[in-house]
């Protein structure tokens, strides 16, 4: 995590009490936009913060998982596993590095990725037909809030109400 110089982390006490709302989005993107044009306008940004109200999660299926599909990406997850072990192990050959990274990095890479197929297969297996889809998983909340510490919110709800095509 990188910090900007002057930016201090919000503590769950204080920013809870002593901050307020300067606008709602019914998106990110325009929660992002709000912030950007006070940053744009040089107001002290670290002094805000977005948050997302009432999440769900969203589970969206991709597609049936099988024997075949299990072996494939357990295959991919070992695949990639294998390669940085081999090249991990790789950068601590000096006589020939280059070659015996390659060679290292190629044999993680089979190596892995055998592995790794076989332990999709037993893992689906196990499983007895329950779970057999793949899918993917996201937090979406329905609203987003831009909130100012108490000090600056009425300058930031100033800036927002100034800023082009509306907040």
């Amino acid at each position: 995590m990188t910090t900007q110089p002057g930016a201090t982390a919000p503590t769950p006490q204080s920013s809870a009490n002593q901050r307020r709302s300067i606008g709602v989005f019914s998106n990110y993107s325009d929660a992002e936009r709000a912030v950007d044009h006070l940053s744009d306008t040089g107001f002290p940004v670290q002094r805000v913060a977005i948050i997302g109200s009432d999440v769900q999660m969203v589970e969206q299926i991709i597609g049936r998982l099988n024997y075949g599909g299990a072996a494939l990406r357990g295959a991919g997850s070992g695949a990639f596993a294998g390669v940085l072990i081999g090249w991990l192990f790789g950068l601590f050959n000096w006589f020939t590095p280059l070659l015996a990274t390659l060679t290292l990095v190629l044999y993680g890479l089979v190596f892995g990725a055998v592995l790794g197929a076989i332990f999709g297969l037993i893992v689906h297996a196990l499983q007895g037909g329950r779970r057999d889809f793949a899918s993917v998983r996201v937090m979406l909340p329905s609203r987003y809030e831009v909130v100012a510490d108490e000090q600056v919110a009425d300058e930031a709800r100033n800036v927002l109400a100034r800023m082009p095509g509306g907040s």
